[in-house]
C-alpha cells in the first residue's frame, strides 16, 4: 500500500523569461504516519549528451508528515546557464520533479522544457552564445511523463516491483493527476 499519492502538480509562472525562478505547486495525500520527511528534487537536465551537465536547482525536505492532504510552493531558482554547453542552452531539454521516502524515489514527473527567442530575428539569426536575457522558457505542462515506483514505507513488507510503471490517462490542463 502507498503511503502517498501526490494528486496534482501545477507549473506556475509558465512560460517566463529563462532567468525566472521555476515554481510548481504540489499536492498530495499521505494515508497513514511516516517516520521520516519526504524529499522533494528539481533537477535540470543540461544537455542529453551528458549526466554531468545536469543542476539539481533545489531539493526540499516536508516533515513530518501524518494523514491527511497537503498542498506547497516549490520553488527553485533557474540553472546557472554557464555550466551548460552553448549549443544545449537554447532548445528543448527536461526537467525532473522527483520525490523520495527514505532515499527511496516513489515518483518521478518529467516535463519537457523549451528556451526559444521571442523576436524572430533572434530565432532565425541566433547568436553564436545564447544572450540568457532574451530567453524565454516554455515547460510543456500538459504533457507530464510520470513514473511512480513501489517502495517500502514503514510498513514492514517488501516493496514490490521498483522497475517503475508509466502512468497514463493523466491530465490535460496545467496540471497532472495520479493515482497510485
Amino acid at each position: 500500500m502507498t503511503a502517498i499519492s501526490v494528486t496534482s502538480v501545477n507549473v506556475l509562472d509558465n512560460p517566463s523569461k529563462v532567468t525566472n525562478p521555476l515554481q510548481f505547486e504540489i499536492q498530495y495525500e499521505c494515508m497513514f504516519d511516516l517516520a521520516d520527511d519526504l524529499e522533494w528534487r528539481l533537477t535540470y537536465v543540461g544537455s542529453a549528451d551528458s549526466e554531468k551537465y545536469d543542476q539539481v536547482l533545489d531539493t526540499v525536505f516536508v516533515g513530518p508528515v501524518a494523514p491527511g492532504q497537503y498542498r506547497f510552493v516549490f520553488q527553485a531558482d533557474p540553472p546557472n546557464f554557464t555550466q551548460i554547453p552553448p549549443d544545449d542552452v537554447v532548445g528543448v531539454t527536461v526537467i525532473l520533479l522527483t520525490c523520495s521516502y527514505k532515499i527511496q524515489e516513489f515518483i518521478r514527473v518529467g516535463y519537457y522544457v523549451n528556451n526559444e527567442y521571442m523576436e524572430e530575428e533572434l530565432r532565425d539569426n541566433p547568436p553564436d552564445v545564447p544572450l540568457i536575457d532574451r530567453l524565454h522558457r516554455n515547460i510543456l505542462a500538459d504533457k507530464p511523463r510520470v513514473t511512480k515506483f513501489n517502495i517500502d514505507w514503514d510498513q514492514g513488507g517488501t516493496a514490490g516491483d521498483s522497475a517503475g510503471q508509466e502512468a497514463s490517462g493523466l491530465a490535460a490542463g496545467s496540471g497532472m493527476e495520479v493515482d497510485s
